[in-house]
């Protein structure tokens, strides 16, 4: 059997993405509650990663030991990778060791090409392009919350990264109301935009103004203004984005009781005040926690031997 690869929310269906969603408050639940699970069990799953991790190395390293499994990190600089060896060439070796890959990367590209030459399921931890194992514990927090999904709307303000890409995808799956407001020449990638708009029953906005992206959203979504790896463009881009910063301000527009989330890591000040990120109506902490489970869910569904997570026939 051909392995099944998750490099971009676009791979999963809409009952895939409930059923992960679903998934995750069990394995909360189990985790909490001290009990077992053997979804791993046997199993042996690399990390690749080519750019710096605190959240997803370490739930993903523990979500992996959770599930009875184990894991090998790779740094790429340890590897023959760094002195020139070819993706193609590293994704047939590792995968016929490996029951499975977890990369973390630049261009979307590098983990495509990987994917390709790989016997084993490849997991995208991120890339330059997409994030889409944050986005399924992102929509787990939200649920969680007590928020209906496919009734909220959400407003993402900021760059139009990889987080806003895959929100785009996660909105035209499952159809929740979707406002994007970025600089211009920070706009989310035109060809998830087009994507999405093709697949949607939801009303996806792109815009300038992130007063009008907030009004009424039930949440609010901010990242760094500097993506990993572009930190040469951070003066140029940190006076286009204060507009965009989410403060007490811009959180009044929101609806009453409404979610404000972050992704992490934080530049308190610039992006999102303390206030804000401290304050009453933020999840971030708890998303940050819920990579943990979401993550396990992805684990589960992709590697895993659990028949409750299973994935649509393509």
């Amino acid at each position: 059997m051909t392995a099944r690869h998750f490099l971009s929310i676009f791979d999963l269906t809409k009952t895939e993405l409930e059923n992960l969603i679903e998934r995750t408050f069990v394995l909360k639940d189990q985790r909490k509650s001290g009990v077992p699970n053997g979804s791993l069990t046997g199993k042996t799953i690399g990390l690749l990663f080519e750019k710096l991790s605190t959240r997803t190395r370490t739930s993903f390293e523990v979500g992996i030991n959770d599930m009875s499994g184990r894991s090998i990190f790779f740094n790429p600089r340890d590897m023959q990778l760094g002195r020139g060896e070819t993706i193609t060439d590293t994704a047939r070796v590792l995968s016929s060791y490996l029951d499975g890959v977890i990369i973390r990367t630049y261009a979307q590209q590098r983990i495509a090409e990987f994917a390709s030459y790989s016997s084993v399921p490849v997991i995208n931890a991120l890339t330059d392009l997409e994030h889409p194992c944050q986005i399924v514990s992102d929509l787990f927090s939200i649920k969680e919350a007590g928020l209906n999904i496919e009734d909220m709307k959400l407003a993402y303000v900021g760059d139009g990264n990889n987080i806003a890409n895959s929100l785009i995808g996660a909105a035209s799956i499952l159809g929740f109301n979707l406002a994007v407001a970025t600089p211009e020449g920070f706009e989310p990638d035109p060809a998830i935009v087009e994507r999405a708009g093709h697949t949607s029953g939801a009303n996806i906005e792109i815009l300038r103004d992130p007063k009008e992206a907030a009004t009424n959203s039930d949440v609010l979504y901010t990242d760094v203004w500097v993506s990993m790896g572009q930190e040469s463009s951070q003066e140029r881009s940190r006076e286009m984005f204060l507009p965009y910063r989410i403060n007490s301000k811009l959180v009044s527009l929101l609806k009453p009781g409404a979610l404000v989330m972050h992704c992490l890591p934080a530049h308190r000040g610039q992006e999102i005040t303390a206030e804000v990120i401290d304050g009453p109506g933020s999840i971030v902490f708890t998303q940050a926690e819920n990579r943990l489970h979401g993550g396990k869910a992805v684990l589960e569904m992709f590697l895993g031997t659990h028949l409750g997570t299973h994935l649509d026939a393509q």
